[in-house]
């Protein structure tokens, strides 16, 4: 056999077992395709922004926001319910702090019809009185109660109306007059601003009950008051001094315990 025909032959071969791999190989399969399906949303009425306690609410502060359907909280406003919700509410005062983004609820917001925010906000049968606070915080805990704090009113005055003429030393009588009385506002400040933890002013405005506010405007009249802050644990201790009738008297350091007549 010539050597050219040899070669055809190997090529022939080589091609042949070369086709053979190939159709013997297996085909590749092709990769999954993986769909994602949007979750169903709502859209919801949120704060644009921060908004402080007692602003007044305008359209720019709300916004239309998708959320989702299956997490939606109750009481948010849906646009499916009130599509007009942004000019209805538009005008109301903020109740609460409303946090940028946060839905917004009607319970934190209330219509004054012209009135304060003060008289707006303040529960059925309640009074607002104002009394005098050293601006340095010296009668007020030091400075660092807050608007929403609970407090208790004491009231401090010369006994007699001057010092034991026998030993020249001055009495004090310091009573509790009012107990776990809701602070509502400290000067101007109705809430803790830009995470002050000192608020200063010349006045400290008290939630009381009528009978509270005769008590408080002759205790001004007749000495210097002062507010201790609560615990948070004590806010549900109702106790009224007023009613009890027991008061403590100072006298040349002596503490005592005295009961009204």
């Amino acid at each position: 056999m010539s050597p050219a025909r040899i070669i055809i032959l190997v090529v022939a071969l080589v091609a042949g077992l070369g086709a053979a791999l190939l159709i013997q190989r297996p085909k590749a399969t092709p990769a999954p395709v993986t769909r994602y399906e949007p979750a169903p949303t709502v859209p919801v009425l949120v704060a644009a922004a921060d908004i402080p306690v007692g602003n007044t609410l305008a359209a720019g502060d709300m916004r239309w926001i998708d959320w989702p359907a299956d997490s939606v909280p109750a009481g948010v406003i849906r646009r499916t319910e009130a599509p007009e919700a942004e000019t209805e509410l538009a005008g109301q005062l903020a109740r609460f702090a409303v946090s940028g983004g946060e839905p917004i609820r009607r319970e934190k917001l209330i219509k004054t019809d012209g009135t304060g925010f003060l008289s707006a906000v303040l529960p059925a049968g309640k009074r607002a009185t104002a009394i005098g606070t050293d601006s340095r915080g010296a009668n007020t805990a030091g400075g660092f109660i807050l608007p929403n704090d609970r407090v208790d009113v004491i009231r401090t005055h010369q006994e007699g109306g001057g010092g034991n003429a026998n030993s020249g030393a001055e009495s004090f009588i310091s009573e509790t007059i009012l107990t776990n009385v809701r602070v509502l506002a400290i000067g101007q400040n109705i809430q803790e601003r830009n995470g002050e933890k000192v608020v200063i002013g010349e006045t400290a405005t008290l939630e009381l009950e009528p009978r509270q506010v005769e008590i408080v405007a002759q205790a001004q009249r007749n000495g210097t008051l002062s507010l201790a802050l609560r615990s948070l644990k004590d806010a549900g201790d109702a106790g009224r001094p007023d009613t009890e009738g027991g008061l403590t008297l100072v006298r040349y350091g002596v503490t005592s315990k005295s009961v009204k007549p």
